[in-house]
C-alpha cells in the first residue's frame, strides 16, 4: 500500500470514528437521561388533565384511597396502562419495532450501491426526529411516543450500517485498535454533550427558563448535534464494496428481503460465527443491565440523591473513553479474544464491588463507577471488532443487524433477573451481583470459541494476534 494509500485510508478512519461521536447523544442524553425523566411526566400531565375532567377513578392508587399521579391512567391505541409505565413500554415498543426493522435495511445496505446514502438517511431520520421532541410539551405525550419511535429506528439502522465499514477501512490486524477508539470517541462525544445539557438543565432557574424548556433544548441539541457531526462520516467515508445487484426503489426492498432470506439459511454454515454472537449476546446483556440499573440501584438500595447519581453518569461516561483507549491497546498486544477475556474478569469484580458499597458511601459508588467506565466501551468495542473478522465478505450489514437485533432481543433478560430477585429478597444487593452470572458464563462460552478456525471458515484472513 502506498503512502498516498495509506494516509487515505487513515483520514477515512478518523472520519468513521465521527459517527460514534455524533450519535452518542441521542444513546446517553435523549434515551438515558431526559428521555426517561421527561417522557412520563409529560403523560402524568395529560393523566391528571384527565382527572379533572372525569372524576378521581382513574387515579386511586392500588388501595383504593391514595390518589398518586404516576397510578393514574393514559390510553394509547385502546391500551389503558398507568402514566409512570409510559417509557418502559415505549422503549421495549422500540425494541420490538428494531426487530423487525433492522434485518431487511442490512440486506438492502449489503446489496445497494449507496450505503453512504443509507447510512446518512437514517441519521437523518434519527437527528431530526430527536430535534422535534423540542416539541413535546404540556400533555401530548403521544408525539412524543412516535418521534422516539422514529429517532429509535433511525438510531439502530444508521448503527449498522456505520458496523459494517469497519472491514472496509481497516486491515484484520488494525481493526481493534480501530473499533475501539470510535467507540472511545463515541463516550467522550456523549460525555461532553451530556455535561453541557446538564449544566444547562441543573441551573434553568437561575437562567429563567422552566425545566420542560431546559430538557427540550437538550432534545433539541442532541438532534443537531446528531446531524451536524454526521456531516463528516459521510465526507470521508468512501463506497467500497462492489453492489450485489443494481435494483432501485420497491425492487431493491424486495431483492433486499431476498438476500436476507438467502444469507440467514446461509448463516447455518458458519456455526463458530453464530457461537461467538451468542456468547456476546450473554455478556452485552449483563452489560446493559448494569448500565440502566445503575441509576435505581443507587438511589433505592444506597440512598444516593439524585445529583450523586448524575455525576455518577458522567465519571463513567469521561473514563470510558480512557477504557476504550486502554483496551485498544492491550489488544494491540495480546490479541482481541484474550482482552475480552480480561475485561469480563474485571466486570465480575466490579460487580462484586458493588455489592459491598455502603449506603450513602458516595466515593465509594464514583470508585465501582470508574470500574464499570474503564470496561465498558472496550468490551463492546473488541467484540464489535472480532465478530467483523468472522462475516462473510459482502454480508457485513446483515450479520451487524442480526448482531444488533439479538442485543436487543435479549436485553430484557437481564432486567427481568434484577427485578425479580429484587422483589423476591426485598434487596438489591443480592439482585445486582446475580449479573455477575451473564459475565462468568459469557466468559466461558467466549474462551471456548475457537476464534481464528471461524475467521477462516468465513474466507478472510486471521490478524497475527487473537
Amino acid at each position: 500500500m502506498t503512502t498516498v494509500e495509506t494516509r487515505d485510508r487513515k483520514r477515512e478512519q478518523r472520519g468513521w470514528y465521527f459517527y460514534d461521536w455524533a450519535n452518542s447523544p441521542f444513546y446517553s442524553s435523549v434515551t438515558t437521561v431526559f428521555g426517561a425523566l421527561y417522557m412520563s411526566s409529560v403523560a402524568a400531565a395529560d393523566a391528571k388533565a384527565n382527572v379533572a375532567l372525569n372524576g378521581p377513578a382513574p387515579c386511586v392508587g392500588s388501595d383504593g384511597v391514595e390518589n398518586k399521579l404516576q397510578n393514574c391512567d393514559i390510553s394509547l391505541l385502546g391500551l389503558h396502562f398507568p402514566a409512570g409505565s409510559l417509557w418502559g413500554y415505549l422503549l421495549s415498543a422500540a425494541t420490538v419495532i428494531q426487530v423487525l426493522v433492522l434485518p431487511i435495511v442490512g440486506a438492502i445496505a449489503d446489496r445497494s450501491q449507496s450505503k453512504k446514502l443509507i447510512l446518512g438517511s437514517f441519521a437523518m431520520l434519527g437527528a431530526v426526529a430527536s430535534a422535534l421532541m423540542f416539541f413535546v410539551a404540556g400533555s401530548n405525550w403521544q408525539l412524543g411516543v412516535v418521534l422516539f419511535m422514529l429517532a429509535n429506528v433511525g438510531y439502530g439502522a444508521s448503527l449498522i450500517v456505520y458496523y459494517s465499514f469497519l472491514p472496509d477501512i481497516a486491515e484484520p490486524d488494525e481493526r481493534d485498535a480501530v473499533s475501539a477508539r470510535g467507540w472511545a470517541f463515541g463516550y467522550l462525544g456523549g460525555g461532553l454533550a451530556l455535561a453541557l445539557q446538564l449544566a444547562l438543565y441543573l441551573s434553568h432557574d437561575s437562567l429563567g427558563m422552566s425545566q420542560s424548556l431546559a430538557v427540550r433544548i437538550c432534545f433539541l441539541s442532541s438532534g443537531i448535534w446528531w446531524a451536524l457531526f454526521t456531516i463528516i462520516p459521510l465526507r470521508r467515508l468512501h463506497q467500497h464494496q462492489a453492489p450485489h445487484g443494481r435494483e432501485k426503489g420497491v425492487a431493491a426492498v424486495t431483492a433486499g428481503f431476498a438476500e436476507l432470506k438467502e444469507t440467514l439459511k446461509a448463516a447455518k454454515a458458519y456455526p463458530l460465527t453464530l457461537a461467538f454472537l451468542g456468547s456476546y449476546l450473554i455478556f452485552t446483556d449483563g452489560i446493559n443491565t448494569v448500565v440502566t440499573v445503575s441509576a435505581q440501584y443507587g438511589k433505592d438500595e444506597l440512598k444516593f440523591a439524585d445529583e450523586v447519581l448524575i455525576v455518577t453518569i458522567l465519571v463513567i461516561q469521561f473514563v470510558a473513553y480512557f477504557g476504550g483507549v486502554l483496551h485498544g491497546m492491550v489488544a494491540k498486544r495480546i490479541g482481541a479474544k484474550k482482552t475480552i477475556l480480561g475485561s469480563l474478569a474485571v466486570w465480575v469484580l466490579v460487580i462484586g464491588s458493588a455489592f459491598f458499597i455502603e449506603a450513602g458511601q458516595q466515593l465509594q459508588f464514583y470508585a465501582v463507577a470508574v470500574g464499570i467506565g474503564l470496561v465498558l466501551g472496550g468490551t463492546n468495542a473488541l467484540s464489535r471488532s472480532l465478530y467483523s473478522q468472522m462475516i462473510p465478505v459482502g454480508k457485513e450489514a446483515q450479520y451487524y443487524s442480526l448482531y444488533t437485533v439479538g442485543e436487543r432481543g435479549t436485553s430484557w433478560l437481564g432486567p427481568l433477573l434484577f427485578a425479580g430477585i429484587g422483589q423476591a429478597t426485598g434487596s438489591f444487593r443480592l439482585a445486582i451481583i446475580a449479573l455477575t452470572v451473564f459475565f462468568i458464563a459469557g466468559f466461558v462460552l467466549t474462551w471456548m470459541v475457537p476464534v481464528r478456525r471461524a475467521i477462516e471458515a468465513a474466507g478472510n484472513r486471521p490478524p497475527a494476534l487473537l
